[in-house]
């Protein structure tokens, strides 16, 4: 089990040393949200260039944005190591994939609670990771979502049968108990934001995310 701590509840005023509290998880999740898409606005692509120098973990970029594409180019610029678009904001999802790879950056593809796994059928053999949100996107601090653990299953059964490679990645009130109900269902990284961020021991609480 790998762990992305989410940025989204640290302190923004001085990320640089909240991202020294947790250099033991292997990824850092950057949440991108643009106000339409999502009922909250976060940071851009100026942050992740920032830290960049500060950090050799994987930026693990999430766009929960209207036109992500449209930025691409920046975050791409900025360090990005993957970055995941939602399938229910772009039309040519094949198309942004490929350009994602032609620019050596791994991509993704994530899923609002309501959208069903099937959506992303003609695209799962292309794709790095596959992000299940397992609450409604735009805030941290939310309660997990039970029936998300069957969206989880259902992609490691497509990926098992199929000889796929991608990351079961899954985001939303991740805790030491929903991350083994997740970890049984076939998740490879787990997004912690609040249960990592609001304590004093963080390194304690990744070990606990990892099931160590």
């Amino acid at each position: 089990m790998r762990v992305a701590p989410s940025i989204l509840s640290a302190d923004f005023s001085c990320l640089r040393e909240e991202l020294k509290t947790v250099e033991s998880a292997e990824w850092i999740h950057i949440d991108v949200m643009d106000g339409h898409f999502v009922p909250n606005l976060t940071i851009g692509p100026l942050v992740v260039k920032a830290l960049r120098p500060h950090s050799t973990q994987t930026f693990d970029v999430h766009l929960m944005m209207d036109n992500p594409t449209n930025f691409f180019k920046e975050f791409i610029e900025a360090g990005s190591d993957q970055i995941t678009f939602h399938v229910e904001a772009v039309d040519d999802v094949q198309r942004w994939v490929d350009h994602l790879h032609h620019n050596k950056v791994k991509a993704g593809l994530s899923l609002k609670p309501k959208t069903e796994v099937q959506s992303l059928a003609p695209f799962l053999s292309d794709l790095d990771l596959v992000l299940v949100m397992s609450v409604e996107p735009g805030f941290g601090g939310q309660a997990f979502m039970p029936d998300m653990l069957e969206k989880i299953q259902k992609l490691k059964e497509i990926r098992d049968d199929k000889g796929y490679h991608f990351d079961i990645v899954v985001d939303g009130g991740i805790n030491t108990q929903t991350a083994r109900s997740c970890e049984q269902a076939g998740a490879d990284v787990l997004v912690a934001g609040s249960f990592i961020f609001k304590s004093d021991d963080r390194k304690e609480k990744i070990k606990q995310v990892r099931g160590e």
